[in-house]
C-alpha cells in the first residue's frame, strides 16, 4: 500500500546517504524504521502491564480464588 509522507530536506539527504551506504532503497529503509518504531512502542505498552500487582502481600492466585468464591 502506498502512503504519502512529507519529509524535510535534511531527512531526505540522510536517507539517500544511508541508502547508498547500505545498498538498500529509501523505501526499504523507511519500512524498517517504521517496523522498529512499532516494535519499540509495542514493547513499551506490553511492559506497562507488568508489575500492576505491585507490592501486595497476597498471592495473585489466592486472591483470584477468593474473589471467585464470592460469586
Amino acid at each position: 500500500m502506498r502512503t504519502l509522507v512529507d519529509l524535510g530536506d535534511t531527512q531526505l539527504q540522510a536517507l539517500d546517504e544511508l541508502s547508498k551506504k547500505e545498498k538498500r532503497s529509501r523505501a526499504a529503509l523507511i519500512r524498517q524504521a517504521i517496523d522498529d518504531y512499532l516494535a519499540k512502542r509495542r514493547d513499551i505498552q506490553e511492559g506497562d502491564a507488568f508489575g500492576l500487582w505491585g507490592k501486595r502481600k497476597v498471592d495473585g492466585l489466592a486472591y483470584q480464588e477468593k474473589v471467585r468464591r464470592e460469586w
